[in-house]
């Protein structure tokens, strides 16, 4: 067969030429009027060549974007607040597709999904124009994920671990720390950023904030600030009091701006917090555009929003530069309700979720993860081979000691097996507990899952069991740095490191007994 196969990026390239031309087309220009005007959405005729997608400009330079083409008029979106408009005003059409201004000066910045900047600092002019809306890479241009996200939370890098170009849904109820996992993550790439090797690439972040309050986005940004991770990141900001086309728009700028860093070979971690906002704002706006709603009060096409979003998550082949961009999207439910229209929604569209359970986190386990309901679809693929070693074991461990505490809360005599069990489980989900903003690196959470996974702390206290990790961690800081930079490497627990880890650990061990 002779017939020639198209690459998305081929795709891609044709679309952007196309795209090009018409903006640069005089002709496409033309002027309408305003036929009505509310909720921030405006109903024109006269645009007869206007294209979907498309910025227009109203008389007094208000933007707005074209979400709605009829027969005789076009439905718009209001980019920003206008006071003045009124029926019969003039509009025009601008010929630009919708785009946000990329660039490595973004990184430290507070921007809105138009690219204007939210932090008192200059707004920057020049720069590569990126499309919010692009064609996500086709299954020709990816290659596998097998390269570690690693977030620095234990019971996240051990049991449920990410990899670069994956996407992996946050999901629980408010207030149960999913930003949390987020920030921390954000956090623990900055630093790693800071102490990489010759052949390791680091990891830019951009943090997208939906119909979040203000005081919310701000205290992110000095949370990011406090740790050094600022300087790596991107926040793209659609506020609460913002409108409901900007909250829309919030996540594909920041998508853009991540596939800006992509194309240069950079590896991206995105956030969407959360995407239940976003349904939201988009679900009033096409109320207001009069669009037939469905389940719980939806459009029928906000499964597709999410999942061309979503999908633009990817891990590029090394002839395209070999990028990538790591999606965690935020989804908030109602009462522990993950079988709900949206959530079930996201969940179809990602590689796996990390779920937060409520009973959990008021039970004292933070972060509360669900290991049950929890999953990564790329699983030990995403992991090094030192992690690997030793989570395996603790994810049967306390497969069998939720099993097993089910029945020991009937009081019943339990045998001494099954006593030990229990103890072990004890441990090991205390050992999973992490203080929030204070991801550890990768060489720490293994020798902490060893020497649990291994029955060094089975007389210890549970309550005890925080500090002595600490004092440990401290000790093999003090005593076992080459220890600690062999744990580093990722590379598979050898006789030999097994051996040392057990000597450090028994020495360790005597002195904080006494």
């Amino acid at each position: 067969m002779t017939k020639s196969t198209i690459t998305s990026d081929a795709i891609i390239k044709k679309l952007e030429g196309r795209l090009t031309d018409f903006g640069t087309d005089a002709k496409t220009t033309n002027v309408g009027r305003i036929e009505k005007l509310g909720d921030e959405v405006v109903v024109a005729s006269g645009l007869s060549k206007a294209v979907m997608g498309e910025e227009v400009e109203f008389q007094d330079g208000t933007l707005g974007l074209i979400l709605e083409l009829n027969e005789d008029t076009v439905s718009i979106v209001l980019l920003g607040k206008s006071t003045i408009l009124k029926e019969g005003d003039s509009i025009k059409t601008t010929g630009r597709i919708l785009s946000v201004i990329a660039d490595d000066k973004l990184l430290g910045r507070v921007v809105n999904p138009l690219g204007i900047p939210l932090d008192g600092k200059d707004e920057i002019k020049k720069g590569k124009q990126m499309r919010l809306e692009r064609v996500a890479a086709g299954v020709v241009d990816r290659q596998k994920v097998d390269t570690p996200l690693k977030t620095g939370i234990k019971a996240v890098d051990a049991l449920i671990p990410i990899g670069r170009g994956q996407r992996e849904l946050i999901i629980g109820d408010r207030g149960l720390g999913k930003t949390a996992v987020a920030v921390d993550t954000i956090i623990n790439q900055a630093k790693l950023n800071k102490t990489l090797s010759k052949n390791q690439k680091r990891v830019l972040c951009v943090y997208v904030a939906i119909g979040q309050k203000q005081s919310t986005v701000a205290r992110v940004m000095q949370t990011l600030q406090e740790a050094g991770a600022l300087e790596y990141t991107v926040i793209v900001a659609a506020n609460a009091s913002d409108s409901a086309a900007l909250q829309y728009l919030a996540p594909y700028a920041g998508v853009a701006i991540a596939e800006y860093f992509m194309e240069k070979g950079e590896d991206v971690l995105i956030i969407y917090d959360d995407l239940t906002k976003h349904a939201f704002a988009y679900r009033q706006i096409s109320l207001v555009l009069k669009r037939p709603a469905g389940r719980e009060a939806y459009p029928g096409d906000i499964f597709y929003l999410h999942s061309i979003l979503l999908e633009r998550a990817v891990r590029m082949n090394d002839r395209l530069g070999g990028g990538s961009i790591t999606a965690l999207p935020v989804i908030e439910t109602q009462a522990d309700d993950i079988s709900a229209y949206i959530p079930t929604n996201v969940i179809s569209i990602t590689d796996g979720q990390i779920f937060l359970k409520s009973d959990l986190f008021n039970s004292g386990i933070r972060p509360a993860l669900d290991v049950g309901n929890s999953v990564s679809r790329v699983g030990g693929d995403a992991q090094t081979k030192a992690m690997k070693s030793v989570a395996g074991k603790i994810k049967l461990e306390l497969a069998q000691y939720r099993e097993l505490a089910v029945f020991a809360q009937f009081g019943s005599e339990l045998d001494e097996s099954t006593t030990r069990q229990l103890e072990r489980g004890k441990r090991l989900t205390e050992i999973l507990k992490q203080p929030q903003y204070n991801p550890l690196p990768e060489e720490l959470e293994v020798a902490s899952i060893w020497v649990v996974a291994n029955g060094y702390t089975d007389d210890i206290p549970v309550n005890d069991l925080r500090d002595f990790e600490d004092k440990y961690h401290d000790y093999l800081k003090a005593h076992a740095k080459k220890l600690l930079e062999t744990l580093a490497t990722g590379a598979k627990l050898t006789d030999e490191t097994n051996a040392e880890l057990q000597k450090q650990t028994e020495a360790f061990k005597k002195g904080f007994k006494k």
